[in-house]
């Protein structure tokens, strides 16, 4: 009876060293497979001298990444962005060749590459550009963390090594963050209608369905150094979009007379449409894709007059998964 148990104990002890020992052996395999949250969805290449001979035969600019990986919130918010963003990350593998180098590793490779280009152990994310040679094409920067920031570098590098920058990639940049970008709403017989009509205009980069003061508007966003506020409104008159307007105190200070009845904006008053009536032009073939807010709102203006116009706005990735 006592070697019975001796050897049920011995049975359960073995199965829990099993156990545990393949529970370790799935997350190394997780760990190196390179599901760190903190790298986002590229798919990244790992040899220094692969990726130099494959940017000698492509062509192709390095995207070099230095990362703290585990990271801080900062580093993983980092990879959750910037680095799954689906256009940057399709740019990033498309039209680079991207390499990933651990700055907080014991990895021979990784140190070595930190003391090559000179940079810190144990720091918060760096992405530098190196030509064929493994020279900076552009200057190192730091804090360089936003999808907006990235893709501009991006477009520059592409520029400065006279390579071709893609639409899609030039439209990350189009985005309601930066302080150059203003609103108006414009009331009107139908919201669906404006936002079509509006949404088709250059230096548009977001419209909206909604109410205001009982009325259907189309609230819109606009580049206000592409496009000029009575610029917007001489083109909204004439797509017949604009029974009235509403904008903010400073820029009607900005407008001289106008036969359009013109009101100051607040926002308090304003309420979004129902989903089921936004972007009622997109074909349900383009629902399938993940569209940003720029590229919704110029296929929702395009897809059913022009539909080689709305594809020009889509990155070759997109334009493939078209059913």
């Amino acid at each position: 009876m006592r070697k019975l148990i001796r050897v049920n104990k011995d049975m359960t002890t073995r199965m829990k060293y099993l156990l545990s020992t393949t529970f370790i052996l799935l997350s190394i395999c997780v760990y190196v497979n390179g599901d760190e949250v903190e790298v986002g969805e590229v798919k990244w290449q790992r040899d220094y001298k692969e990726a130099l001979a494959e940017s000698v035969t492509s062509g192709k600019p390095l995207f070099m990444l230095f990362q703290e990986v585990p990271g801080c919130s900062g580093c993983q918010a980092y990879g959750k962005t910037v680095l799954s963003h689906p256009l940057l990350v399709e740019a990033i593998e498309d039209l680079f060749e991207p390499i990933l180098i651990y700055n907080n590793r014991t990895i021979k490779q990784d140190n070595d590459l930190l003391k090559k280009f000179n940079e810190p152990a144990w720091n918060y994310q760096v992405v530098r550009f190196l030509d064929q040679n493994g020279k900076d094409i552009i200057p190192r920067k730091d804090r360089v963390w936003t999808v907006v920031a990235t893709a501009k570098r991006m477009v520059k590098v592409l520029e400065a090594q006279e390579r071709e920058v893609p639409q899609y990639l030039k439209d990350i940049s189009n985005t309601l963050d930066e302080p150059n970008v203003k609103e108006a709403l414009f009331s009107m017989y139908c919201f669906w209608t404006g936002e079509q009509k509006l949404g088709s205009i250059e230096g548009v980069l977001k419209t909206e369905a909604g109410f205001y003061g009982g009325h259907e508007v189309t609230r819109v966003w606009y580049d206000s150094k592409q496009l000029k506020l009575d610029q917007l409104m001489a083109k909204a008159q004439k797509f017949k979009c604009a029974d009235e307007m509403y904008i903010s105190k400073i820029d009607r200070a900005t407008l001289g007379k106008t036969r359009l009845l013109i009101f100051e904006l607040d926002l308090k008053k304003y309420s979004k449409a129902p989903v089921s009536d936004q972007k009622k032009q997109v074909s349900r073939n383009y629902k399938t894709l993940r569209l940003t807010d720029y590229q919704l709102t110029k296929v929702n203006s395009w897809c059913r007059i022009n539909e080689a116009k709305a594809k020009s706005y889509l990155s070759p990735r997109q334009l493939s998964q078209l059913k």
